[in-house]
This record gives structure tokens, C-alpha cells and sequence, in this order.
């Protein structure tokens, strides 16, 4: 682990991943205190990437468990694997036909027994973490229902879970847990509580320029500095849809350069913009601006 904020800082910086002092300060905490992360901001602004980035600077799994409507506690914890154990009860059911099985009440007790052996247990993603040192990523658990929300905090909380026919399985070094929220809902003042917080905003220009040149080095400078500009002032007009998260702004650079470009202009710019905004609206507000924006 970490020692420090700046040696937080300069470990996801040699995964790529470039922060501010207030991201890496309170990564660093929930490292050191043993908290989950939850972070918050608009789609595109490195919440996943810096789970990605703890794991490979941890050099653990990253486990991800993808939020959606309707997911239960079997698709995040465990479930039994149903079509081995029909297999298993049929093969204890031929052994006894040949005589060779046990008989009475203490035979059926066994075979039921064995039908809940850990090699029947299909471990779901929280599982998988308690049970070795790994990243748990808890992504978009806004799109998750409220009883759904109160189960993961009540397993994140203690690090344990209980499985009626096994026991308690207790994770002997706990996850690093990063939840990520779009805020398409508000979470429960629970969820915060047992938390870390932090709002992760879009980046300034220069930290996104230097974000574009270390993800995508491919990209010459001139053009980093260019579609970054682009970009921020695409952020400024408030009139989008969806407006370009850095996940985009590094989509339209490594775009830009596969077509060959090494300066911005109006063109390529125009012919390029699936990469950048992905509304159909948004496209006709950023070309009617693009010329404008090149001139500036």
C-alpha cells in the first residue's frame, strides 16, 4: 500500500492515470482506513479509470460488478451451480442402484449434503473479492434499486457474508472498494456515511492536455493542445446533450491521429465528431461552432 498522498499520486501516474491533489489525498485515505470509495460526477470523468488505476498500481485483480436495473443479490454475491448438481445427485443415484451406495435416512442426508459442496458455489463478484486481495468495483450503483444499495453496504461494511449451507466466509485482507454514481438517483445518506466521498469534475485544460499526451503519446502535441481546447470550450456552452467527458476528448485525439492528423482543422474535425458527442443534436451544435473555435 501507499504510505502517502504523493506516493498515491506518483503509483496511478504510472498507470497513466494523472490526478489532482484531492483525488490522490482521499484515494490515499480510503486505502489507509480501509473505506470504500464512492465518487461521483458526470459520465467520462475517470471515475472507472481510477479503480483500473488502484489495481494495476496495487498490482491486485480489479473485480467489477456493473449495476443495473434490477440486479439481486444472487448476481452479486453467489448462486449454486444447478446444472452441475442435478449431474452430481443423478451420478449418486446410479452408484446406488449397483449397490454400492449408502441406504436409509443417513444416505439421503449425505447425498443432499454434498449437493452443497464449494465446488457447486459460483462466486459473484463481492464474494470473489472477500475471498482474495483485489480492487472491487461497484460501478453505476445508482441504476440499482434502494434494497439492492442496503444489501452491498450491509456486506461492504463488515466484509463478510453468510452462506446458510457453508458458513460465514470473512474476507481475511478486506477489498479496496471504489463505487462509482452517475447521480441518475441520489444514494442514501447510509450509503455515504460509510464512505469516503469525492466529486470528480472535469479536468483543467492543462491537466487534460498532459492526461491526452500520457494515455495516447501517439498524438502530437500540437493536436493534444488543440482537441483539448475544443473540448473545454464544447464544456463551457452548456447547450449539449451529453457533453464530452475525457474518455471522448482521448476517443476524438487517437481518432484524429489515425486519419493522419497532426494539426486540427475544419475538415477532420467534422468528419470525426462519432468520436467526440454521440447525440445526433449535439453533432449539429458542434459543427455549426467548430469554425468559429478553429478560427479562435
Amino acid at each position: 500500500m501507499p504510505t502517502s498522498t504523493a506516493e498515491t499520486a506518483e503509483r496511478l501516474a504510472a498507470t497513466g492515470y494523472l490526478c489532482d491533489d484531492d483525488l490522490a489525498t482521499v484515494a490515499y485515505l480510503a486505502l489507509a482506513m480501509q473505506r470504500p470509495l464512492l465518487l461521483e460526477g458526470e459520465p467520462g470523468t475517470g471515475k472507472t479509470a481510477l479503480a483500473e488505476a488502484l489495481a494495476e498500481a496495487l498490482d491486485v485483480p480489479l473485480v467489477r460488478l456493473q449495476c443495473y436495473e434490477g440486479i439481486d443479490v444472487t448476481q452479486a454475491l453467489y448462486d449454486w451451480d444447478f446444472p452441475r448438481q442435478v449431474l452430481h445427485l443423478r451420478a449418486l443415484e446410479a452408484v446406488g442402484r449397483g449397490g454400492a451406495g449408502a441406504d436409509g435416512g443417513d444416505g439421503l442426508a449425505e447425498a443432499e449434503k454434498s449437493l452443497y459442496d464449494e465446488r457447486f458455489l459460483l462466486a459473484r463478484p463481492v464474494l470473489t473479492a472477500l475471498r482474495s486481495p483485489a480492487v472491487l468495483l461497484v460501478d453505476e450503483v445508482d441504476r440499482a434499486d434502494d434494497e439492492f444499495e442496503a444489501f452491498l453496504l450491509e456486506v461492504l461494511s463488515t466484509y463478510q457474508v453468510s452462506i446458510p449451507e457453508l458458513g460465514t466466509i470473512r474476507a481475511v485482507t478486506p477489498p479496496v472498494v471504489v463505487l462509482t454514481s452517475n447521480r441518475t438517483r441520489e444514494l442514501h445518506d447510509a450509503t455515504k456515511r460509510r464512505c469516503l466521498y469525492h466529486w470528480i469534475d472535469h479536468p483543467a485544460l492543462a491537466r487534460e492536455v498532459a492526461i491526452v499526451r500520457s494515455r495516447a503519446p501517439e498524438v502530437s502535441a500540437v493536436l493534444a493542445r488543440q482537441v483539448v481546447g475544443v473540448v473545454q470550450r464544447l464544456r463551457d456552452r452548456g447547450d449539449l446533450e451529453k457533453p464530452p467527458g475525457v474518455a471522448e476528448t482521448l476517443d476524438w485525439a487517437r481518432a484524429l491521429h489515425q486519419l493522419g492528423t497532426t494539426e486540427l482543422d475544419l475538415e477532420t474535425a467534422s468528419r470525426t465528431l462519432g468520436a467526440l458527442v454521440k447525440y445526433r443534436e449535439d453533432g449539429e451544435r458542434v459543427k455549426q461552432a467548430l469554425d468559429q473555435m478553429l478560427r479562435a
